[in-house]
């Protein structure tokens, strides 16, 4: 599929001159983020929505418990045509040179063709997802996380359903910034320690309606030190209580874990477990694709 059957012809005459996207991607709080709003040529994008199957009904992670009630689905073998079509895009060079353009990143953005994480996701009625930071690092490659791209299928979706997408300051006292899921809205943001983000209050649309979105993930290999917190070296989801709420998440303790992740053996094991038993899985995966 071509990008003219894709893309927006208001970004496709932007013709590379991303400059206002950039300033206000960098200048956002709580962290580098930006929306852009009909990115998708509507036709198209409609076409995906038509294909979103019911992750419900479908072979798909169930996530139901205190800190998250969502599907998902990343089996990217057994989506449908233009699903398929969108995440090929997302992954492609042109769409990740307009990644690397608009958020200024100096090093060299890699796309995850596993979609660890990422794919079709899907909130029910009364679902949720706690203010969180992501896990930092590929789960099989020696690659650093460092976007979020996020794409909203919902029409008609009313500000009474809730659902938005919060962006929380680096010490959970303020929500600085929230989008509705509306339709052919993309959202993206830069992950590091401290992009604290979620949408945490259960959804209240009705039965027959549900939050579906699309997620993607960008990698590189290294990151600057201000992304990271030295003493958080585990490479996982960190959900955080908001100011004024207690016990809202659970919380996983590896103290002693933490504790011998300051040794170069056990980074070294980590490494060699990586190398030598995850990225075979990883590259399976790639080949049934």
């Amino acid at each position: 599929m071509l990008k003219s059957e894709i893309v927006n012809n208001y970004y496709k005459k932007l013709n590379g001159d991303y400059i206002a996207i950039k300033k206000s991607y960098i200048n956002e709080e709580p962290f580098p983020n930006i929306e852009l709003k009909n990115f998708f040529n509507e036709e198209f994008l409609n076409k995906v929505l038509s294909e979103f199957p019911d992750l419900s009904q479908k072979k798909s992670e169930n996530y139901n418990n205190k800190n998250e009630i969502k599907f998902a689905n990343n089996d990217y073998k057994n989506f449908s045509p233009n699903i398929k079509y969108i995440f090929d895009y997302l992954n492609s060079e042109e769409f990740i040179l307009f990644l690397q353009s608009i958020t200024s990143i100096k090093e060299k953005l890699i796309g995850d063709q596993a979609f660890n994480g990422g794919g079709l996701h899907e909130i029910k009625r009364g679902g949720l997802l706690k203010i969180h930071t992501d896990f930092n690092r590929h789960p099989s490659l020696e690659l650093d996380r460092r976007l979020n791209v996020l794409i909203y299928l919902n029409k008609d979706w009313e500000e009474s359903y809730g659902g938005h997408l919060q962006l929380w300051d680096k010490d959970m006292k303020y929500c600085k910034k929230k989008y509705l899921p509306n339709f052919n809205s993309m959202v993206i943001f830069g992950t590091t320690d401290f992009s604290n983000h979620g949408h945490p209050d259960p959804l209240t649309c009705p039965n027959d309606r549900s939050r579906k979105s699309l997620a993607t993930y960008y990698y590189s290999d290294g990151r600057p030190k201000e992304e990271i917190i030295s003493r958080q070296l585990k490479n996982r989801t960190n959900f955080k209580d908001r100011e004024g709420f207690i016990n809202e998440t659970n919380k996983k303790n590896e103290s002693f874990k933490d504790f011998l992740r300051r040794f170069n053996f056990y980074q070294s094991i980590k490494k060699i477990e990586k190398k030598f038993f995850r990225t075979g899985k990883s590259q399976r995966e790639r080949e049934k694709k």
